[in-house]
């Protein structure tokens, strides 16, 4: 794996969470809002940290489709999982919530997981020549099995 691809999944776990912290923030400072009033939600989104918020997952998004580009779902989604593990710091430290022993000891286990998937082989690889697509299930055409 390249420094560009390592980055690109630092980005993909690290936007998540911050993203959601600021939203968190910035709702807790509007109070509760409904869907009944459109006008809420329009000012909510107006709000610095909101607006900050979903562009940070609109950049979680684009770093995750483009890591799905080269990467295998199965590598891909549990590197996210690690954002678990920010959002609960972020929450402790930044947000001032109080987290049991029971989530901390998720929290673990969380980590340990993501150390397992990190350490295997990121992409599987298919039976096509660069630049070739094959079909959804990764077969070329002639490959692909009776109907």
């Amino acid at each position: 794996m390249t420094l560009r691809r390592y980055l690109l999944l630092l980005t993909v776990a690290a936007t998540a969470p911050l993203g959601d912290t600021l939203l968190a923030l910035g709702m807790k400072q509007l109070g509760p809002v409904s869907l009944a009033h459109p006008t809420l939600l329009l000012h909510a989104i107006a709000t610095p940290y909101v607006g900050f918020g979903i562009a940070l997952l609109i950049g979680f998004f684009a770093s995750y489709t483009a890591a799905l580009s080269w990467a295998d779902l199965t590598y891909v989604l549990p590197i996210t999982s690690i954002g678990n593990v920010l959002i609960a710091l972020l929450s402790r430290f930044f947000l001032h919530e109080q987290i049991t022993p029971s989530r901390w000891l998720g929290i673990v286990l969380i980590t340990m997981g993501v150390g397992f998937v990190a350490s295997a082989k990121c992409h599987t690889d298919h039976d096509l020549a660069p630049g070739r697509h094959g079909s959804a299930s990764g077969l070329r055409p002639s490959q692909a099995p009776p109907l």
